[in-house]
């Protein structure tokens, strides 16, 4: 009686475990997500003063934008659609933002602080960094391909891009493919379906 108990344990473990290994694998399997490159090296300065570098965002899934606290155009909006994934990922040690000031003149640590804290910043990964100007510039337009310049006929006297960068948990630039097949490269964050696709994007790098 034993022996027979023993063997239909045995054989529910058996069949529970050929069921679970396919969604075992499905979990850390790599998504469909393309890897455009290395995230380019950075070492800035957050709003609390502290440095902070690519190295700190390492397994963490994250976004990046280049903004600046006075900007009256496409920043607010920016701004809102990070909001959106903040509050998507609230509480996920393993998401991260991180906003680049192109600005760093005015846009101190302080005054990112008093930045972030007016628009309700909660999540301790969200950092908001400063630091040479030039520097800055050179990780935008030639690290990550995303403009970034000095206008002064532009509404606040600088341009930018209102697009965001996906990292993956390796430090990794990914991005999904267009409705061709090419990659996108990089969201829209001024856009509803841009940040609809990076927030489902974002949970499939969270489950690698």
């Amino acid at each position: 009686m034993k022996n027979k108990s023993y063997i239909g344990i045995s054989f529910i473990v058996l069949i529970f475990g050929i069921w679970a290994i396919p969604k075992i694998v499905a979990k850390f399997q790599k998504s469909d997500l393309i890897v455009i490159g290395p995230v380019p090296e950075f070492d800035l300065i957050n709003q609390n003063n502290k440095k902070i570098t690519n190295k700190d965002f390492l397994g963490k899934v994250y976004v990046v934008e280049f903004f600046f606290t006075t900007c009256p155009t496409i920043c607010p909006k920016m701004n809102e659609s990070m909001l959106q994934l903040q509050n998507e990922f609230y509480g996920n040690p393993s998401f991260g933002i991180a906003s680049i000031t192109i600005d760093p003149a005015n846009d101190t640590p302080q005054v990112l602080k008093e930045h972030s804290d007016l628009l309700g910043v909660k999540h301790y990964n969200w950092h908001f960094l400063t630091g040479d100007k030039e520097y800055i510039y050179s990780l935008a337009n030639k690290g990550f391909n995303l403009y970034a310049g000095e206008n002064n006929k532009a509404a606040g006297g600088f341009e930018h891009s209102g697009l965001f960068a996906l990292i993956d948990k390796e430090g990794k630039i990914r991005c999904r493919k267009d409705a061709q097949g090419n990659p996108i490269l990089y969201y829209d964050g001024l856009d509803t379906a841009g940040v609809e696709a990076i927030k489902e994007d974002i949970k499939k790098l969270l489950e690698e």
